[in-house]
């Protein structure tokens, strides 16, 4: 039988290091939430992207769907390393994440209102994991490693929706391939 507190050296060394290893667990928890939801809302709003124009579209929403699974899964070993867990309910993990704004635009198909809504839902990620990255920074490596990978790849995914809303070049590649995720592939395995 295990016991109720075990001694777990990887969080001591956090506290001793300054770290509130709850307020990290609260905020991964948070995040994960936000990447998980952002993922489903982005599947139903790449449904969407209708006509020639949407066609174009779909495969980039595609890349930052995917990439936000990629980022929820990253959030998972950690959480648990850390002794935290997700809430069981997933309704309430779903409401945590403040997601509704990326629920279909009036006009079902408006693919600049979809944009508009991606663009919003990445500058959020964006404030969420600098704000990870700013707790953990050279206090705790293994956290602050996985939150400047995803925060990476959120400022890509930010940049190619101003691009296509505003043609203001990003640099946008195309992946290799869809979920390649460049930056957090080694921290999920969840698209293989």
């Amino acid at each position: 039988m295990a016991k109720k507190n075990p001694n777990t050296i990887g969080v001591k060394v956090l506290e001793q290091n300054g770290i509130d290893v709850k307020e990290i667990i609260k905020q991964l928890v948070y995040n994960a939430s936000v990447e998980f939801t952002a993922y489903y809302y982005f599947t139903n709003l790449r449904m969407h992207c209708t006509g020639m124009e949407g066609e174009g579209i779909k495969g980039v929403v595609e890349d930052a769907r995917l990439e936000d699974l990629s980022h929820f899964e990253s959030c998972l070993s950690r959480i648990y390393e850390l002794g935290g867990s997700l809430p069981n309910d997933a309704q309430d993990f779903i409401k945590m994440s403040g997601c509704e704004f990326l629920q279909l635009p009036q006009k079902k198909t408006g693919i600049k209102a979809i944009l508009e809504k991606c663009l919003k839902a990445e500058q959020g990620a964006i404030m969420n994991w600098y704000k990870m990255c700013k707790m953990t920074f050279n206090k705790d490596f293994a956290t602050y490693d996985i939150a400047k990978d995803i925060l990476r790849e959120e400022i890509e995914h930010e940049a190619w929706f101003l691009e296509l809303l505003y043609g203001r070049p990003s640099g946008h590649m195309r992946r290799k391939f869809p979920g390649e995720r460049p930056h957090t592939h080694r921290h999920s395995r969840a698209l293989g």
